[in-house]
């Protein structure tokens, strides 16, 4: 071998080596930015996470913040790019774990700071409609996906026009509901009739909300189903995992409390439409899409779609598929791994906090029997709680027994 061979073949060595090592920056808090930080990190990448320092993911055995004087702590806008630009990182990968977090990262390509900062997104717009309630509405339409019908309130006259003798029962949400959560603690609202809809309407369009009226869907909380995934560059599905959402609580508007991994041909109308969504967007990047099964006809509606990783992405990369790390290697233009449709089917993950309130709310004469609950809850993987990272889970039972006291 030549010395010109052997020191290409040394510098293409170190270069890989120096490639594998090029961190990761989770930027998220909660449990969704514990989630994204130990799927990377369990994938044997060096990940530091930007969140504020009292966040339940500084307790986790992988927690690092970001480097420099000031770690940043994940707040978005110009104080993040200046975060960025001080950072003492030649390259790293950005996952979003928050919407608008990953609306305003979709913006980065382009800019300076693209050559140092990678990230697996799609084109603003894309992300617009997604997270839009109404530009989803709108854009549903048009393709012909199943949907619930959604109509843009501005007005007394937009909730005149409003059929409500057609629909089964209507519920006001906001257009962005991240910022409305935030804001309200709360993903929607009911009302009983027309009237008592104006006033709860009214309120809340004098805090500035944009807000929309859907239709409900009939069926109870195990119709709802969800399909996470990923989608590259190319167009291709590396990544997808389907669940069934079990019990959720607060009962009308809550999140997943426990659920169960299902077959993809169990939701196979349903992918399907995702399929043709996310390709008439040409979206990339992370996603978590919810349906809801119609009770009246069966028929699988789309409710939303997550563009970035979502509060249950760990129980996706505990069961074979790390859509975090296709993230990261798609930002880097590497290959994606693809992970197996044949993950285990029955998986199943539980809030035991919450699911415990969702067990208690439930009717007596329709709660399953508590030796079938305690069963479930000993199968199952544990959101947050984790024996090999037990410092988020301690943490999250000191603030609920401290918050039961006070």
């Amino acid at each position: 071998m030549s010395d010109t061979t052997r020191k290409t073949g040394v510098a293409t060595s170190m270069s890989k080596r120096n490639d594998k090592a090029i961190p990761a920056i989770a930027l998220g808090r909660g449990y969704t930015g514990l989630g994204t930080l130990r799927s990377l990190a369990t994938a044997g990448i060096p990940t530091y996470i930007a969140c504020p320092g009292d966040d339940v993911a500084t307790r986790s055995r992988w927690y690092r913040p970001t480097p420099g004087a000031t770690p940043w702590d994940g707040t978005i806008g110009p104080e993040a790019m200046r975060a960025l630009e001080q950072m003492p990182l030649q390259k790293a990968v950005l996952v979003p774990g928050a919407d608008d977090a990953a609306l305003w990262l979709s913006k980065l390509p382009g800019t300076p700071l693209s050559e140092r900062f990678k990230v697996s997104s799609s084109s603003h717009a894309s992300l617009q409609i997604l997270q839009d309630k109404t530009l989803f509405g709108e854009f549903l339409g048009h393709i012909g996906i199943p949907h619930p019908r959604t109509f843009t309130i501005t007005s007394f006259d937009d909730i005149a026009a409003i059929p409500f003798a057609e629909l089964d029962r209507v519920f006001i949400k906001p257009a962005d509901s991240q910022k409305f959560s935030r804001a309200t603690g709360a993903k929607g609202y009911w009302a009983k009739d027309h009237s008592e809809f104006m006033d709860v309407w009214h309120q809340l369009d004098e805090q500035g909300f944009k807000l929309v009226a859907q239709e409900y869907v009939p069926g109870s909380s195990s119709d709802h189903y969800l399909i996470d995934g990923f989608r590259d560059r190319d167009g291709n599905l590396p990544g997808l995992f389907a669940r069934r959402r079990e019990r959720l609580y607060p009962p009308d508007f809550g999140n997943s409390t426990y659920s169960r991994s299902i077959p993809l041909s169990e939701v196979g109308s349903a992918l399907e439409g995702l399929t043709l969504l996310l390709e008439k967007l040409q979206y990339r990047g992370i996603f978590s899409a919810e349906f809801k099964r119609d009770s009246r006809n069966g028929e699988f509606r789309i409710l939303e779609v997550n563009t970035r990783a979502w509060w249950y992405v760990e129980f996706a990369t505990r069961c074979g598929v790390n859509v975090c790390r296709m993230a990261y290697e798609d930002a880097l233009d590497r290959p994606v791994t693809p992970s197996s449709r044949n993950y285990p089917i029955g998986a199943s993950c539980v809030n035991l906090v919450s699911d415990f309130r969702s067990v208690l709310a439930q009717d007596p004469a329709n709660r399953a029997p508590l030796l079938k609950t305690l069963g479930q809850w000993l199968r199952s993987y544990h959101h947050v709680f984790r024996m090999d990272d037990p410092g988020p889970g301690l943490l999250a039972s000191w603030r609920l027994v401290r918050g039961f006291l006070t």
